[in-house]
């Protein structure tokens, strides 16, 4: 994955988290967010992740986390237990999109949710060309990707309103990094969100 990709996703989380608040990071992987959010912003964190090898360098890393699969939902969490619950490049590999959403205004004030934009204009050249897009936000071949989902914004949006989720803030990203200010579907690879009820 692009490094500056990532911490690009990283800085625009880290912007949002106001100092000594409460996040919980959901398939945490390593738990390199949280150790960001704990580091710079004084956050008080915590981890969900199903792999067990994630867990243990999450572990490593000095970060809370509890192995767990987000299909099951967030049960072992009180309402409203967190300032962000943060979904950072996973909703696109999650079956229940709906479920996971509300659980994590359930137990958060708001949502922060990245994922990889479909309708952008790299990933439609290769569908045009006949082939399923490989690309920095979507690096995996067809037939051995995690993803079950491919979304654009619009359909995201979309989501957003049938749910009635309020977007607080969006913000677009091209596959170095910089933000994206015209025609974000097209031009943007990977889309940031907050969301409240």
């Amino acid at each position: 994955m692009n490094q500056a990709l990532e911490r690009a996703d990283f800085d625009l989380i880290a912007s949002w988290v106001q100092p000594g608040e409460r996040v919980l990071d959901l398939g945490c992987g390593d738990g390199s967010l949280l150790k960001r959010l704990i580091a710079e912003r004084g956050a008080k964190g915590y981890g969900v992740e199903l792999e067990g090898a994630a867990v243990l360098a999450a572990i490593g890393n000095g970060i809370n986390v509890i192995q767990g699969n987000l299909e099951q939902g967030l049960a072992g969490f009180d309402d409203q237990t967190f300032n962000h619950v943060v979904l950072s490049r996973t909703l696109q590999t999650v079956r229940h999109t709906e479920r996971i959403l509300t659980e994590m205004l359930r137990v958060g004030r708001e949502a922060v949710v990245s994922f990889p934009n479909f309708a952008y204009w790299k990933n439609r050249m290769a569908v045009m060309a006949g082939r399923m897009p490989v690309s920095e936000d979507l690096p995996y071949e067809w037939f051995d990707t995690p993803n079950l989902r491919f979304f654009t914004l619009l359909d995201f949006e979309a989501l957003c309103a049938k749910m009635s989720l309020v977007i607080r803030e969006r913000q677009v990203l091209d596959e170095a990094g910089r933000l994206v200010l015209e025609e974000p579907n097209f031009l943007g690879s990977l889309a940031v969100y907050r969301l409240a009820r």
